[in-house]
């Protein structure tokens, strides 16, 4: 017997924008999320995390990173740091580096070390400006390809990767085939919610002649 699922509809040109907010935090889940540091003109380090980010593309590499400003409208450090520098580079958050992360979300204000704050270890970049952090299982080195403008409160950076920092026991470096389950990796849910990456299972997409043999199966029986 088939039970009937009900839906509720929100139309989202009659929401605010917190409650698009909610109901978008809310169920696009989890997320990855990138703990990005940054350098300003005089070499100050600025680290904070966001959960708007994913990869966009391998050719050319791209990752994006979606940043909302101060309330004033005013640019937040991340951003007015790689307008600057035109680099930032993505730490992925592993369960380790989650009490890290969560104090480098705390609002400090201009001018102080995230980094610092949380204990954690400043290791130079090889090809930007900005470090990266030493207790990451990975790091991607990025240079910004492109900055687009949503209205006056969000932008969304591009940045082409142009180096990869990772962990030694989590990749073979002959096949470049990363340990998922060792890396670890943290998402962030909705609200205060985080998820870990550790139940996984595989599922092979079949191809078109096996998906009809086994339809075709069926179709006999």
């Amino acid at each position: 017997m088939i039970m009937t699922k009900t839906y509720e509809r929100f139309d989202f040109d009659e929401l605010t924008p917190h409650e698009r907010y909610k109901l978008l935090i809310g169920t696009v889940v989890p997320r990855p999320i990138a703990l990005v540091t940054t350098v300003d003109l005089e070499g100050n380090v600025n680290a904070a995390p966001f959960s708007f980010f994913n990869v966009l593309t391998s050719d050319p590499a791209i990752l994006a990173i979606g940043i909302e400003n101060h309330k004033d409208l005013s640019l937040k450090d991340t951003s007015q740091n790689i307008r600057l520098t035109e680099a930032f580079t993505v730490n992925i958050v592993d369960d380790d580096l989650v009490t890290g992360m969560n104090i480098c979300a705390v609002a400090f204000p201009k001018g102080v070390d995230e980094m610092q704050k949380a204990g954690l270890t400043a290791i130079a970049g090889t090809h930007v400006p900005c470090p990266r952090i030493g207790e990451a299982p990975a790091a991607f080195e990025c240079v910004r390809h492109m900055t687009i403008e949503l209205g006056r409160s969000r932008q969304i950076v591009l940045g082409r990767v142009v180096a990869l920092h990772l962990r030694s026991d989590l990749v073979d470096g002959d096949r470049k085939y990363v340990n998922q389950q060792g890396l670890h990796a943290v998402g962030r849910m909705g609200g205060i919610g985080y998820a870990r990456t550790s139940d996984q299972f595989d599922l092979a997409t079949p191809s078109l002649e096996m998906w009809n043999l086994e339809n075709e199966d069926q179709a006999a029986q």
